[in-house]
């Protein structure tokens, strides 16, 4: 059985973080592992606290499983402090880990940033360039390079500056464009457009994590990159599509969509 690490905060309702990652894991019949970075009571409406772990606890966590159970993939979503985020950098870099996807959790949905320019730094400087592929939406893809993102020539445009920095991919996520939700992936000069239909469901919660897991699953099952993605694309789709409804906000997605029960 493949073995997939999650290296984020916990989401106590269970739409995103840790709990959207161990479930989109699960479904792909995996074997999920995590290190959390922080603890937030938060629900569907928005988040109302965070307890953050300490770099000394993340690391502890990360080595407690690669000396066990060494991950097939890394997935690494919320890191709120370049304590933790050097921690972290430092341990993968330590095992050697692989088919790392880093979600850069930068910007809340209010718009807000969610990382101080320290923390930024620390992200861009030591976690990023580990990535095999990193996925960006477009708000944080303009925090990376310093542009905005209108338009497709815009997000290549994007992703050729911050290529300049991430010897990886770079994973453009297309949902907040006016016209389209188009996604972009460059690497070493080449692009790859990801046609996406916009799916009429307001339960968006937690997305961004699973579509990030759902490509740790895929390259740790030994696709390649394009084909992972593409892989993770169809079952955020489908989850998205089944139309679960949960919760007074921003519900969840329906993680468990393609699994039958067999009670």
């Amino acid at each position: 059985m493949k073995k997939v690490l999650t290296i984020a905060g916990s989401d106590s309702s269970g739409g995103a973080g840790i709990q959207a990652d161990i479930k989109t894991i699960t479904a792909h019949k995996m074997y999920a592992m995590s290190a959390i970075t922080a603890l937030t009571a938060q629900n569907t409406t928005g988040v109302f606290g965070i307890f953050e772990a300490s770099p000394e606890f993340v690391k502890q966590q990360i080595d407690c499983i690669f000396e066990d159970i060494r991950p097939d993939a890394v997935k690494i979503g919320m890191v709120s402090s370049p304590g933790i985020i050097n921690a972290i950098a430092d341990k993968l870099i330590e095992y050697g880990a692989e088919n790392i996807v880093v979600d850069p959790v930068m910007i809340a949905t209010s718009g807000s940033r969610l990382l101080s320019e320290e923390a930024m730094e620390a992200l861009v400087k030591r976690l990023l360039p580990l990535g095999t592929v990193i996925t960006p939406n477009i708000p944080e893809a303009e925090a990376l390079c310093g542009i905005e993102i209108k338009s497709r020539e815009d997000m290549i445009e994007a992703a050729e500056k911050i290529s300049a920095f991430i010897p990886g991919g770079v994973m453009i996520k297309g949902g907040h464009l006016p016209a389209s939700a188009d996604d972009l992936l460059y690497r070493k000069g080449e692009l790859r457009w990801y046609p996406c239909e916009r799916v009429d469901n307001p339960n968006t919660h937690g997305t961004g994590c699973t579509f990030s897991s759902a490509i740790a699953c895929n390259l740790a099952a030994g696709r390649s990159l394009e084909e992972s993605i593409a892989g993770a694309k169809a079952y955020v789709t489908a989850a998205l599509r089944a139309g679960l409804d949960l919760g007074k906000g921003s519900g969840p997605l329906d993680h468990m969509c393609n699994i039958a029960p067999t009670f």
